[in-house]
């Protein structure tokens, strides 16, 4: 795992102590990195996080939202469940999810709304990492929206809303609240990820 991915699990790890929040964190089973680069592409420096930060039991809690990891153990069931059409049953029943695509790998969920946290392997840089995105279920279109460029400043994203969330409390919010949270938020993730603040998802 590169410096700049180690602090930035670093500073994830310090913002679940902050906020006296259970993490775990783990080391994937090497044959199971080896299924994922295989089986489904998964990126360089993805691989690189399983191997030293495994999220075997992690999610960020803030205000507007809460990201569950999706483990190494169970990413690969959680891809093919979710973005691989079953066959077509004897009513010729559409696939779950028909605008998904090949590039995209489920990491993580919503546990508030359900929606997915994925990667495009389509835009990968020259170091093996790429943006991650989301997008809303439930509907009938499926538009993808930045999270962050890169996996780096994804899990960057996440501390620092969780910084930010330590001084709201753990009391349910009305809409004055999360907009104050939004915009505490937003010049923090600008110094982080302008493409991802532009974008919108976090703000």
């Amino acid at each position: 795992m590169d410096s700049d991915l180690a602090e930035a699990v670093t500073a994830l790890k310090d913002a679940f102590s902050q906020r006296k929040l259970q993490v775990q964190l783990g080391k994937a089973d090497p044959p199971e990195i080896e299924r994922l680069r295989k089986g489904l592409k998964v990126p360089a420096r993805f691989r690189s996080f399983l191997a030293e930060a495994d999220p075997v039991d992690v999610e960020t809690v803030t205000p507007i939202e809460r990201v569950r990891f999706i483990p190494a153990a169970k990413l690969y069931d959680e891809q093919l469940g979710y973005a691989v059409p079953a066959p077509a049953d004897a009513t010729g029943a559409a696939p779950a999810n028909p605008n998904w695509r090949k590039s995209w790998i489920i990491v993580a969920r919503s546990s508030l709304l359900g929606d997915p946290y994925f990667l495009d392997i389509s835009k990968l840089d020259a170091e093996g990492d790429c943006p991650i995105f989301t997008a809303m279920t439930g509907t009938d279109s499926f538009k993808p929206t930045l999270c962050a460029s890169s996996l780096q400043q994804f899990l960057r994203i996440l501390a620092t809303a969780m910084e930010v969330a330590s001084g709201f409390g753990e009391a349910l919010l009305d809409d004055d609240d999360e907009r104050t949270f939004r915009e505490a938020l937003a010049p923090r993730i600008k110094t982080i990820d302008s493409a991802a603040l532009r974008a919108g998802h976090w703000t």
